[in-house]
């Protein structure tokens, strides 16, 4: 399977609108604005912009992105770049190169047109295939991580070229050892697949749509449409004709706090146990005292923070008096822009909410979207 779909970079634009190029339509002017277009391109692109120490700003589908309405007086870099390479294939498994600039959810389609499975239940994720790793994408039981075999990436401190395996990746909750201060540029994403036209079912909601048990198999296509209908009900698929689709997804992380904290909550707030470890055994020679056992490690819990905030008093559909941004009336995890909000309506709408959930519960909400020149938090 090698795709390859070859397009002509673009000449350099100047004060174009990042709105445009952004989900939730938000988003100054940026002073110059370059699309390379093959990596050959975003290669050179990028160690001509670092050598002449311009301020710099990289953008894929601009799906996860709250831009200032004051821009970004700077070089973004849009990444345009397309292919597919086939690296390996067995009976069982198949190992994909895609370059970054990928429309993540036509390289799921194509893959599950094929019979291939791994990515199905990440159908319906808006933005680019470089951004996958960077964030550990998820949804529906299924991480990115799972499949991912490494990424290709210029390293901004030395401008090189490097390959950083998955474990070097450091990949957690919706983060990376990249998110977490790396800088550098995905120029390429290594993804294995399992030869198989069915996928195991891992979530209860995904399990419950399909009228089968967590654990059951059920055919990719299958698993791919379900999702998709999931995700549009709650205006989670980019849609031109749906106002509560102009967002950047889910606006918050779900929160991860100590198990003695998530023992505070209601008992019907949704949690997940995520730390329990294993029981090892331990070999003491014949006549010798073992050794005290290390005190136990306090389990850690994922909350729901949709339930956060609708039990803070933050409700579906809200919005702040005479602001136009709002809270998804789908989906209250999600901050929409249904009528020309700026992004300090967003901001603003978003601290709220993080400060509504802290008063009520004591607990940090933290936005997933980066944040360029606003404060979200």
């Amino acid at each position: 399977m090698t795709e390859t779909a070859p397009s002509e970079s673009s000449a350099p634009q100047y004060n174009v609108s990042l709105a445009d190029l952004t989900t939730i339509k938000v988003g100054g002017p940026a002073h110059t604005l370059l699309r390379p277009a093959s990596e050959k391109e975003l290669l050179a692109t990028m160690r001509d912009v670092w050598a002449r120490g311009d301020e710099w700003l990289l953008i894929g589908g601009g799906s996860n992105m709250v831009i200032s309405d004051e821009g970004f007086d700077g070089t973004v870099i849009q990444i345009a770049t397309r292919g597919i390479q086939l690296v390996s294939q067995t009976e069982t498994s198949l190992t994909l190169r895609v370059q970054a600039g990928e429309p993540w959810d036509g390289l799921v389609a194509r893959l599950v047109s094929r019979g291939w499975a791994g990515l199905e239940a990440l159908s319906g994720i808006p933005g680019s295939v470089g951004a996958a790793p960077i964030q550990n994408i998820g949804a529906y039981g299924q991480e990115v991580a799972s499949v991912l075999d490494g990424i290709d990436f210029l390293d901004y401190d030395n401008s090189e070229f490097v390959h950083l395996s998955t474990a070097e990746l450091e990949l957690g909750y919706r983060n990376s050892v990249i998110k977490e201060g790396r800088a550098g540029v995905v120029l390429a994403v290594y993804l294995t697949l399992t030869a198989s036209p069915e996928s195991t079912v891992q979530y209860q909601q995904l399990a419950t749509a399909l009228g089968v048990n967590v654990g059951d198999r059920v055919p990719v296509q299958q698993v791919r449409d379900t999702v998709l209908a999931l995700r549009a009900s709650k205006a989670m698929v980019l849609d031109p004709n749906e106002p509560d689709s102009a967002s950047c997804g889910s606006f918050f992380t779900n929160p991860i706090v100590p198990e003695h904290i998530a023992r505070a909550l209601p008992a019907d707030a949704p949690r997940w146990v995520i730390d329990d470890e294993p029981v090892t055994d331990v070999v003491v020679p014949l006549g010798q005292e073992p050794a005290p056992p290390p005190a136990p490690k306090p389990r850690l819990v994922k909350l729901s923070a949709a339930w956060l905030i609708e039990n803070a008093g933050v409700k579906k559909g809200f919005r702040l008096p005479g602001s136009r941004a709002a809270v998804s009336t789908k989906h209250s995890l999600a901050i929409v822009n249904r009528t020309g909000a700026d992004a300090a309506e967003v901001a603003e709408l978003a601290r709220y909410i993080g400060a509504c959930v802290l008063s009520r519960y004591g607990i940090h909400l933290q936005p997933e979207p980066v944040a360029v020149g606003v404060e979200l938090a």
